[in-house]
């Protein structure tokens, strides 16, 4: 068990920790919340059937354990609505130009601030499917889903992303014309 458990973790630790940072958007909770995903799957590799795949299983795992938090915490429904502290996101450009930086930055500040307007699950496939790449089946396995189920949901939250989208931009397009007026 403990070379399978270490390969586990090699393979997908960072990636179930930037999936329930995405989810808590705090760092600490997050590194909490990885370890008792860890210690579930220390407690139930036994029972894993390999119905799926080990990734879909620890990242089911990995929702259920924020959804357990979010349940525990008071307020969670609050929680989950709060603004993302963007402060502390990091860009994963081997050595990007400072140009590069400051217009990522702000384009993935938009479009994070937008995912705060989607429901959890629209937020759930949104991070699986264009954050950690997972596909249809591989997102419809981990959260008990079917395919159907995700399609809808992911164009939901594409059409409501969309929308903030093109509100945000078309709002700071009129405050820098309105700028560009008083000078």
């Amino acid at each position: 068990m403990d070379s399978v458990f270490d390969e586990l973790y090699r393979k997908y630790h960072h990636d179930v920790f930037q999936f329930l940072f995405y989810m808590v958007k705090n760092k600490e909770q997050a590194e909490d919340l990885v370890q008792e995903v860890y210690i579930r799957v220390l407690k139930s590799y036994e029972r894993f059937e390999g119905k799926s795949s080990e990734k879909t299983w620890l990242f089911s795992i990995a929702r259920n354990v924020a959804i357990d938090s979010f349940r525990k915490q008071k307020g969670w429904k609050q929680r989950i609505l709060e603004k993302f502290d963007w402060s502390t996101s990091q860009v994963k450009d081997d050595q990007p130009i400072p140009e590069d930086i400051a217009v990522q930055n702000e384009e993935i500040q938009q479009i994070y601030k937008c995912l705060d307007q989607c429901t959890v699950d629209q937020r759930l496939v949104i991070v699986m499917r264009y954050i950690h790449e997972f596909s249809i089946l591989e997102t419809a396995e981990s959260l008990g889903w079917t395919e159907s189920k995700v399609k809808t949901t992911q164009h939901r939250a594409l059409k409501i992303l969309k929308k903030q989208m093109e509100e945000t931009i078309g709002k700071e397009g009129m405050e820098s014309e309105k700028i560009r007026m008083e000078r």
